[in-house]
């Protein structure tokens, strides 16, 4: 695996520190949601928004996602069966499901890629669908993230997020590709690319200005401050933590 640097920019040397490409290259990673009028509200709607379990789909072929459920309604593009970095298969949350007048069962999932938060229907057939009992909120606010499992927080770990003039975006996402990093990496040893793009970096370096979690080394930066191009940092160990029981599919919130 080669290095393309990311959004973000490394502490030695000031190269280019946070972006991802397709070709097993790490290609350009910034973090979607709401922002909440009162602490005690954004407790209570945190809390709500974390189910106990989500249905994931892998796909087992590459699935043309639509926006109704029936063959012949408008396009919104190809889901590719792997994805662009690892290789693995492509694991969806599945948000609703569809019988057609045909027969045919369909499935409502989240998409990745810009526009943030898209969703649209794919064809169930070719699909193993399965559950995962995590989720992952990041606060933006306060500068944490909090790892759910069956509903129940679990750990919570300090981060550092985007500064104001690169912010990490807010909203419901999910986790693309779970990624082990070379140790000259940028963000190594782990990275947990998001279905998220930046709002402001359209590109970087070649890549979509794709949002991710992942490590400090080789970028460093201080726990509790909002200073990254838009990626959320945690320290190593909770990395490392984390891509042992998070993988793709996995829902991530991210809230102001």
């Amino acid at each position: 695996m080669s290095i393309a640097g990311w959004t973000e920019r490394s502490r030695a040397g000031g190269r280019p520190a946070c972006s991802w490409s397709v070709s097993l290259l790490l290609v350009g990673l910034v973090l979607v949601g709401t922002a909440w009028t009162s602490e005690g509200t954004a407790k209570s709607n945190r809390a709500s928004s974390i189910k106990p379990t989500q249905e994931l789909a892998t796909l087992l072929s590459s699935h043309e996602a639509l926006l109704k459920p029936f063959a012949g309604s408008a396009s919104l593009g190809l889901v590719l069966a792997r994805r662009p970095i690892t290789e693995a298969r492509t694991m969806l949350p599945v948000l609703g499901h569809k019988r057609s007048s045909d027969g045919r069962r369909w499935l409502r999932v989240g998409i990745p890629g810009r526009p943030n938060g898209r969703t649209g229907w794919i064809s169930q057939r070719a699909t193993v669908l399965t559950v995962t009992y995590w989720h992952v909120l990041v606060s933006t606010s306060s500068r944490r993230v909090s790892v759910y499992r069956r509903g129940r927080r679990v750990r919570a770990f300090n981060a550092i997020v985007g500064k104001a003039s690169t912010p990490t975006p807010l909203g419901k996402f999910f986790v693309e590709e779970s990624i082990k990093l070379p140790a000259g990496a940028v963000g190594a040893p782990f990275a947990l690319a998001l279905s998220a793009r930046s709002t402001v970096l359209q590109e970087f370096a070649g890549g979509p200005g794709q949002i991710a979690l992942h490590g400090l080394t080789n970028v460093g930066g201080t726990l509790g401050t909002a200073a990254s191009h838009g990626c959320v940092r945690l320290d190593n160990g909770a990395m490392s933590w984390l891509v042992r029981r998070v993988g793709p599919g996995a829902p991530v919130t991210i809230t102001g």
